[in-house]
């Protein structure tokens, strides 16, 4: 009798330690799959931006210097994908982000192109875009979280020591956003 109980205690460990390590997988691809969505979007931004671009040089042809400053970030995203760790794309981003609000800035100085039907959709289409890419950052940030618990709490991080699975970073918001902004009047 001692045998069967010994034996049972042992199926039941193994049937757990395959279901910890089925979940940690899940949720590590789920990790996978919450970048790719980032990803997405930031592809989805660079692709407007040529055309964000080309709208805006008509106009403001006093701005190269602001104009040239978005497109090298862009193609330094664009060289980046893949090869970067998730918070090295998030800052190029982020300093990309900066950038195209100084070209929505000029659109005050051009009223003509304030004015541009295609400056419109691009600047809308753009803005959504900003919206999904900090959705799905919230959604990176969820999951990494949750997958973190899971490798860090007992039993399941027994199983995720064993399997080499490793803790997956945050992405963090940069020291100047953190900044609050002077307003005066």
């Amino acid at each position: 009798m001692t045998k069967w109980i010994i034996l049972a205690l042992i199926v039941m460990i193994v049937v757990w330690g395959i279901a910890a390590y089925n979940d940690l997988i899940r949720l590590k691809n789920w990790v996978k799959e919450a970048w790719s969505q980032i990803d997405v979007q930031l592809q989805r931004r660079n692709d407007l931006i040529p055309n964000l671009v080309e709208t805006v040089k008509g106009y403001a042809k006093h701005e190269q210097d602001t104009l040239t400053k978005v497109i090298e970030m862009r193609n330094k995203l664009t060289d980046m994908s893949g090869t970067a760790t998730p918070e090295e794309t998030m800052e190029v981003s982020n300093q990309l982000s900066g950038a195209l609000k100084t070209i929505f800035a000029l659109s005050e100085s051009y009223p003509d192109l304030k004015a541009n039907t295609n400056f419109l959709n691009l600047q809308e289409e753009l803005t959504n875009t900003e919206n999904k890419i900090a959705y799905s950052r919230q959604l990176f940030n969820s999951t990494v979280a949750k997958y973190n618990i899971k490798v860090q709490t007992i039993p399941t991080n027994l199983v995720a020591k064993m399997a080499g699975f490793q803790e997956e970073k945050l992405l963090e918001t940069p020291e100047a956003a953190r900044e609050v902004p002077s307003v005066k009047f």
